[in-house]
């Protein structure tokens, strides 16, 4: 449990030597079998006195030796006269053990009685293992196929002595116990090799070096006899090996005693991986300062590095020493048992992106354990000016564990925190490195950090993806419709059929309309396993996927956000009305660009929210809150000159460069080299976020999703919206395509209910975007039930198209669905118990420190409110 890789043979081959223990009492044969007190045994000469332990032997010819013991005083009479045992011939002899016991009282002589013990073999199949649940011993005795002869032998030895017959009520009682650390050639069989050292099951062949088992629990099998010679042979020979062994270990290393100083106190590895004494090595101490979970901590580490011959560090071999602490306030120093560190880990979703990675099992005095993971990330985002923010910050969680280091069995506890290193720290560990692996160590360091920071350069094993078409056979079909809408624009829109409902297969629910991002797809995902289509039909939901005028496939050269509002939305929701009836409500489930185009439909007054059943938008809202990174770039000319340079033609064609003007490559050229936090090895999606910026953390997003979304989905980019979106995004909030504040105005019009998803991990649209229209609905519907969800570790689309997005995200859109299926979108307002100045108390939001552009917008609200 403290880390230490042994083999699952471990309790294994467990062996009770064929041991079976009787007792034979009530006997009126001179058996002298009772031990002496203190008293007696001053009184009673020698010659009166019990034999030894073991006084007679008798050899079956079936395979098996009885032999005959004396009972120790000091044992209770009454656990072998009834309570662990049971009797033989049967009748009264439940009752013998207390009336033998009231004649020991009262001074009467007591009969005869002595213990039989059989010893054989067994099949040594036993087991021992510890439950780590409950922190109890479990053992499964080894079967024994004499059990029955030796029982009849017993039987016959009762009827010659007479007497009863006591016998455990346990299959095997033993006082032979062997096995369970067995010998053998190799790791799969044993935990230890013929001179008992403990195999190291990790490296076939290798053994932890001056780790020695020298008892009974080294032999493998029932030796038949009494086994204390055995055992005592087997100790010998493991000490002569372990003598050379030390002896060899001392003849190596005489140059190191004769030059230095014995140090009294040397730092003990937790696992030796030193092949030769010509590896090289180095010795890193690296103390990290911070917090986790609000609480102070220091982690002093000392890491040993094996250099071995390779300039790759995913071959160099990490350990962490032990004298290892971290420090929490409110508990005990924790020690490091166990840990790995990796230098340099390359994720092959994230091939630019470098990681430090640290796993560290922790123990406490009381016994507790804990589990650190942490990770420095580094980022070629705008070259080197992070990198030493990034190379001496560790992000960590702490987690309690039950169980060992591999099974990861957490109990409750699970804190977030960051720990750094400053600059003196880490001057002083690079100082203070020891090892004569120094030089080559810090050379190899400062190029991976060169190739990563500077040059830029791809790391690990990078293939392109080459999908086929067969994913696309399993994908529920669809029927296609083209629609005009108001102002003679020809759009587009899929409808899936509503599938078996697994909750009330005879109800009609609502429709559903997905309204995606700009130019992307995020719902109709054929690659992956499961999508937000899919999932709602299982719901039962009829799905309508709108295709609007910024979608590939239905490039505008002309057109602006507000009008898919105003225009797009509209002629959708007429048509899933030409189906249903004008009485049909819709749930709407918007992504970025189409959250901002539902809340122009709605507070617009062009989509009475009287037609919608629920609203549930991701990374959107009538608010729109950019990262630093994406409100910089919205602030400079960038879209003015991307304008210019497009000329007549608005749309981007992002596939076949071939045909492009040199207008529009002379853009994705330009595109390539706009700095955005995560890079990525497909150049489609170097152009993308060149324009966009990241929409989503690569890590998050399968090989076959990220090729589909850029070879097959994303091939067009309609850009005449882009004034209009930058508008939006410098405002803050939904504007008209003169930038006015046409929206915000009318709060009135949001009477629906409504559910806010951010990502906690931000790149393009803040949570700020969720926090404040959450605020919003409830400030000015608090009639109407609105939620508002962080979830951790996502980004902007990838919430939608992730790996995990389905045990994610997708719940909580079903979640509301369902609650506004069943009538529970309305909440029941107390007017007495209503507060205006608490509606009007406006929280900090707990995932991102208010800006001025935050408290700017909260006071927009207020005033409107007045």
């Amino acid at each position: 449990m403290r880390g230490l890789k042994i083999s699952k043979a471990l309790g294994s081959g467990f062996s009770c030597n064929g041991n079976t223990v009787a007792y034979l009492c009530g006997s009126n044969g001179p058996l002298n079998g009772y031990g002496l007190d203190k008293k007696q045994l001053s009184k009673i000469p020698i010659q009166a006195r019990p034999g030894p332990s073991i006084s007679s032997s008798y050899s079956s010819p079936l395979g098996f030796t009885i032999q005959s013991a004396v009972l120790p005083t000091a044992y209770p009479y009454l656990l072998f006269k009834g309570i662990t045992t049971f009797g033989w011939p049967t009748g009264y002899w439940f009752f013998h053990g207390i009336i033998d016991k009231l004649k020991h009282l009262i001074g009467s002589k007591s009969s005869q009685a002595m213990v039989l013990l059989a010893m054989g073999h067994d099949k040594s199949d036993g087991k021992i293992i510890l439950d780590k649940e409950t922190n109890k011993i479990i053992f499964s005795p080894p079967h024994d196929p004499l059990l029955p002869q030796k029982v009849k032998a017993f039987q016959k030895i009762t009827r010659k002595l007479g007497g009863i017959l006591f016998m455990s009520r346990f299959r095997s009682a033993s006082v032979h116990l062997l096995g369970g650390c067995n010998a053998s050639s190799d790791s799969s069989d044993g935990v230890c090799d013929p001179n008992g050292q403990v195999f190291d099951p990790e490296v076939p062949g290798l053994v932890h070096q001056g780790l020695y088992v020298c008892d009974a629990s080294l032999i493998p099998c029932s030796v038949g006899v009494n086994p204390s010679l055995t055992i005592a042979a087997a100790a010998e020979h493991v000490c002569k090996d372990l003598v050379n062994n030390v002896l060899k270990y001392k003849t190596k290393t005489c140059t190191n005693y004769v030059s230095k100083v014995v140090d009294q106190n040397p730092p003990i590895e937790t696992h030796d991986t030193l092949k030769s004494s010509e590896t090289s090595y180095v010795s890193v101490k690296e103390t990290l300062r911070g917090y986790i979970g609000g609480m102070p901590c220091t982690a002093t580490l000392r890491m040993k590095i094996n250099l071995q011959n390779s300039n790759d560090f995913d071959d160099w071999n990490y350990s962490i020493m032990r004298k290892s602490l971290v420090t929490l306030k409110g508990k005990d120093k924790l020690h490091v048992i166990d840990g790995e560190v990796k230098m340099l880990e390359v994720n092959y979703r994230t091939p630019y992106t470098q990681y430090m990675h640290y796993r560290l099992l922790l123990a406490a005095a009381s016994g507790s354990r804990y589990v650190l993971e942490g990770k420095k990330i580094m980022n070629p985002y705008l070259f080197a000016i992070f990198s030493r923010k990034e190379t001496t910050t560790l992000y960590v969680t702490f987690k309690r564990v039950s169980g060992n280091f591999a099974e990861d069995h957490h109990v409750g506890l699970n804190l977030k925190g960051k720990l750094k290193v400053s600059m003196i720290q880490l001057l002083k560990t690079l100082l203070s490195l020891e090892g004569n692996g120094k030089g080559r160590f810090l050379h190899l360091f400062l190029l991976h950090l060169l190739r990563t920071y500077i040059l830029q350069i791809p790391q690990g094993i990078h293939e392109e993806y080459t999908p086929t078409d067969s994913y696309n056979n399993s994908y529920p079909t669809s029927t296609f419709h083209e629609l005009e809408t108001g102002d003679g624009c020809i759009i587009s829109c899929r409808r899936w059929n509503r599938g078996h409902s697994r909750l009330k297969f005879n109800e009609e629910k609502h429709p559903v309309l997905l309204l995606n991002g700009h130019s992307t797809e995020s719902f109709c995902l054929p690659t992956e396993s499961n999508d937000l289509i899919r999932t709602l039909l299982t719901e039962g939901h009829e799905i309508w996927l709108l295709q609007p005028r910024l979608h590939p496939l239905n490039p505008s050269n002309n057109f602006t956000i507000e009008d898919l509002g105003r225009y797009d939305i509209p002629a959708v929701i007429s048509k899933i009305c030409e189906f249903h009836g004008p009485s049909m409500k819709v749930h709407v489930v918007a992504h970025c660009v189409g959250g901002l185009a539902i809340h122009i439909a709605v507070m617009g007054g062009h989509v009475s929210p009287t037609r919608i059943a629920s609203l549930c938008c991701t990374n959107s809202s009538m608010f729109f809150k950019l990262s630093t990174l994406a409100t910089v770039k919205m602030w400079l000319p960038l879209v003015s000159i991307s304008m210019a340079l497009l000329g007549k033609n608005k749309t981007l064609t992002l596939l076949d460069t071939s045909k492009a003007s040199l207008r529009h490559r002379l853009l994705m050229y330009i595109a390539r080299w706009i700095p955005r936090y995560e890079r990525c090895t497909c150049n489609e999606c170097e152009v993308f976020s060149g324009i966009f910026g990241n929409t989503f953390w690569h890590q998050n997003l399968t090989p076959t999703m990220n090729h589909w979304l850029n070879k097959r989905s994303t091939t067009k980019l309609p850009m005449a919206a882009f004034p209009h979106l930058r508008k939006i995004c410098k405002s803050g909030f939904i504007v008209d395509s003169k930038g006015n504040n046409s929206y915000l105005i009318h709060p009135e019009r949001m009477a629906v209910s409504t559910l806010y998803i951010s990502g906690g991990r931000s790149l393009l649209v803040t949570p700020e975007t969720t926090f404040l229209a959450n605020k919003y609905v409830k400030l000015h519907q608090p009639g109407f039930r609105h939620e508002r969800i962080v979830v951790d570790g996502f980004g902007h689309s990838d919430l939608l198209i992730g790996e995990e997005s389905c045990k994610e995200v997708f719940p909580y859109i079903v979640s509301h669905i369902r609650l506004c299926e069943e009538g529970k979108d309305i909440v029941m307002i107390n007017k007495e118990k209503k507060d205006r100045k608490e509606a009007l108390d406006w929280a900090a939001d707990p995932y991102r420190v208010a800006s001025f552009s935050t408290w700017s917008s909260m006071s927009k609200l207020r005033l409107l409110d007045c």
